[in-house]
């Protein structure tokens, strides 16, 4: 089976949309090149500790969950991509 053909360019598209992941409603915010993945942010109000470079408890920011697009022969969309919902932007 071929690789599956996404472009870098569509998934930046991407950025800003309000997605359903594993039930939690996210904002796509970023694409990361290597996989490729999307970075999604909580848009509620959960929050997790961010250590700093020494592992010391330094702010808390939203949740943010990597999504990978292919699964890693590339041939086939990953199921959790295929799983996120579009949330209608009111």
């Amino acid at each position: 089976m071929p690789p599956i053909d996404i472009t870098l360019d569509q998934l930046r598209r991407m950025i800003g949309l309000r997605v359903r992941h594993e039930g939690i409603v996210c904002a796509i915010i970023e694409v990361l090149e290597d996989g490729p993945s999307l970075i999604l942010q909580d848009l509620g109000q959960s929050t997790t500790i961010q250590p700093n470079q020494y592992g010391d408890a330094a702010r808390r920011v939203p949740v943010t969950f990597t999504v990978p697009v292919l699964t890693p022969d590339r041939d086939e969309l990953h199921a959790d991509f295929l799983a996120l919902e579009l949330v209608d932007s009111d």
